[in-house]
């Protein structure tokens, strides 16, 4: 392929990629979107079950929906955007998890939020597990539940980083897929897929961007790839960056799995549901019961569950 040259060179299509470059496109500057995969989303794909519902193989809750800007985004593209509560901010199916046990732990919950919240900015920062009630009945649930929103334990979570994390409490979702608005919002942008950025050269009057599909130059670069890429220098940027690369090292990625089964007989089971394959575990999968109603079950683990499996 022919080398390039551009104005702003954005390595990485994923949501923050495909927003910068709008951005741009939309402010008459020439950019480039490069993305390793041959789609656009990043972490954000929706696909198809074997009955043709779409599913999120990767994020699927607008969280503080009511001020994410992806919510008045997938509106604009007609997307239909789902209201119901989700099943963990509601008592749900007692099967497993009788309703008793389910409002103690509710309970526990209120209680652990409330002492991050009360953590003051002064404080040296902490793991967030020192603040689990000692001996507490809930300590492993709720370790579980940090896998599944920050993809760790609480013990590798900040205890600062946790209290900054503003929330709403209102949690939507895109009938259509959220990964199909991220990607339907970068249709039309001048996008190389496919093309892996093997190393930066700033050093120079222009950038030069060594990829595999050849050497693309720019002005200037906007770099939206995973931190855990900038911190094992998987794009080797000369001259180097170690700060930069030291500080994402600082910023590790969580883990958190989905998966997805169907059920043959859904109508026996309440829509929108959720079941724990264990409440008095740390390892344990919650399970959405029949998502919008469809015959499904979705899977979700994180943390060191998720890597052991």
């Amino acid at each position: 392929m022919a080398d390039s040259d551009i104005e702003v060179a954005i390595v990485g299509a994923g949501a923050a990629g495909i927003a910068a470059a709008r951005r741009l496109k939309e402010a008459g500057i020439d950019c480039l979107l490069i993305e390793a995969r041959a789609r656009l989303g990043g972490r954000a794909l929706t696909t198809n079950d074997p009955f043709g519902a779409p599913i999120d193989l990767g994020c699927g809750w607008l969280h503080s929906a009511d001020r994410n800007p992806w919510t008045g985004i997938a509106e604009a593209q007609g997307r239909t955007i789902d209201r119901t509560p989700p099943p963990w901010m509601r008592a749900t199916t007692p099967t497993g998890a009788p309703s008793p046990r389910q409002a103690s732990f509710q309970k526990a919950i209120l209680k652990f939020r409330a002492r991050v919240v009360a953590f003051s900015e002064e404080d040296p920062d902490r793991a967030a597990a020192s603040l689990l009630a000692p001996r507490g009945r809930w300590n492993d649930l709720l370790n579980a539940v940090s896998t599944y929103y920050s993809g760790a334990e609480l013990d590798r979570i900040s205890l600062r980083d946790l209290m900054r994390y503003e929330d709403t409490g209102v949690n939507w979702r895109v009938v259509e897929g959220y990964g199909t608005a991220i990607a339907a919002h970068g249709a039309g942008l001048p996008a190389r897929l496919g093309c892996v950025v093997e190393a930066i050269d700033h050093g120079g009057r222009r950038l030069e961007l060594q990829t595999s599909e050849g050497t693309i130059r720019a002005d200037r670069a906007i770099i939206t790839v995973p931190s855990d890429l900038i911190a094992r220098e998987a794009i080797r940027f000369s001259p180097g960056l170690p700060d930069k690369a030291e500080a994402a090292s600082g910023l590790p990625l969580g883990l958190a799995d989905k998966l997805f089964l169907s059920l043959a007989d859904g109508e026996e089971f309440e829509a929108d549901s959720r079941l724990w394959g264990g409440m008095d575990r740390m390892d344990t999968a919650t399970y959405h019961i029949r998502p919008f109603g469809r015959p499904q079950i979705e899977a979700y683990f994180g943390g060191g569950l998720a890597a052991e499996l």
